[in-house]
């Protein structure tokens, strides 16, 4: 082999996709030692993404003052690639549910320093900003973020205010006439990987709520606010937004997003794609590596590895997927471009066992694939 790409997502709980890379490097290196190695760690959009863009694109990272999930001023952060025309941010870097430690209460927490992230990076005079989300402790359906760019919100008196999640449904109005000029002709792109609508039984709320504190009274409070915030956007904004797949995200972040950032949802794999340029990158490599944790029938619907393969496919290169585990009802990755599957799992051991070996097992699946291709290339070169 001449040359492979490594573009593998993280393994929960084991892995990340940068250590993956780390070790399906240094055995390639040891087994085929003059061949390009190029490394495209991936990450959801969550906590993470901007380090995985920078180690992929090089870049640098941006330290800023930003608003946490309370109000209270952080040192967070952003990054900056593609020679100053990029910006990327993760939501998780100031409004991420580790920040609010045990204070978890989505009726209280804001998106407010992700709007000043990103105002931030249109001042640096970047063409395109990527936002990820995932990995939120708010329920605002990004309005505290959509305050920082200067959209303004008011209540039946007439009183301005930051909605939170516990007054979303305060807002009677709202007005869009002082968002920053600064944000003109930039390209807002939003990775979100997931499909749930801003409310209802499988909104916001109700999937995500609970883990952000939200008891069930509170989750039926925070899905009434979201709700009154969509009616509003349809009145005030004119877009009806309730059913879009992936409004839902990040606590009705993603619905934030097109609401009023203008932004366009779409799968982080294929933004990523787009942003490595990876089509051009695969044009003369000999194979693929990807893999997930687990790969199942819901890793068809295109995250990592069918994103990945979907496009290897059109020109043809090879596909090798290493995962934790396979599951059945797999069958449709084969016609989608991936060439073979294999499990870095050796002995029949539960999950709490297991995770603690993933580094050897990683490296011994690894090993054992470079060396069948190996032999076959021996044998074929004979």
């Amino acid at each position: 082999m001449k040359k492979v790409i490594l573009i593998p997502d993280s393994f929960k709980g084991t892995l990340s996709s940068t250590q993956i890379c780390e070790i399906i490097e240094s055995k390639v290196n040891e087994h085929f030692p003059d061949c390009q190695v190029v490394s495209i760690p991936v990450a959801d959009g969550g906590e993470g993404s901007v380090d995985c863009f920078i180690t992929a694109l090089g870049g640098e990272k941006v330290n800023v003052i930003a608003k946490n999930p309370y109000f209270e001023d952080m040192d967070s952060f952003y990054g900056i690639i593609d020679n100053g025309n990029t910006a990327v941010i993760e939501m998780a870097a100031c409004a991420g549910l580790p920040l609010v430690e045990d204070r978890k209460d989505p009726r209280k927490t804001t998106t407010y320093g992700v709007g000043q992230l990103i105002l931030d990076a249109a001042g640096r005079g970047v063409n395109k900003i990527i936002v990820g989300l995932g990995g939120s402790s708010t329920n605002d359906g990004g309005c505290g973020a959509a305050a920082a760019i200067g959209v303004r919100f008011f209540n039946k008196k007439g009183e301005e205010f930051v909605p939170t999640g516990g007054t979303t449904s305060d807002i009677s109005r709202i007005d869009i006439s002082g968002k920053a000029e600064v944000l003109k002709g930039i390209e807002i792109i939003t990775m979100c990987d997931i499909d749930n609508p801003m409310y209802g039984p499988t909104g916001a709320a109700h999937v995500f709520g609970p883990q952000k504190g939200a008891d069930p009274e509170m989750v039926l409070l925070l899905d009434e606010g979201i709700k009154h915030l969509a009616e509003i956007i349809r009145k005030d904004l004119k877009k009806e937004l309730s059913e879009i797949p992936g409004t839902g995200a990040a606590g009705a972040m993603g619905a934030g997003m097109i609401g009023f950032f203008d932004s366009k949802l779409q799968m982080g794999i294929e933004t990523v794609l787009d942003t490595v340029d990876f089509s051009s990158v695969i044009s003369d490599a000999d194979m693929i590596f990807t893999g997930e944790g687990k790969i199942d029938y819901q890793s068809l619907r295109g995250k990592v590895v069918i994103g990945v393969a979907k496009r290897a496919l059109k020109q043809n290169v090879p596909v090798t997927v290493i995962a934790g585990g396979a599951d059945n009802g797999i069958d449709e990755a084969y016609k989608l471009g991936v060439t073979s599957i294999f499990s870095i799992n050796r002995l029949p051991e539960a999950f709490e066992t297991s995770r603690y070996k993933s580094v050897e097992n990683m490296a011994f699946a690894v090993d054992n694939i470079l060396r069948l291709i190996k032999s076959v290339a021996k044998k074929d070169s004979k």
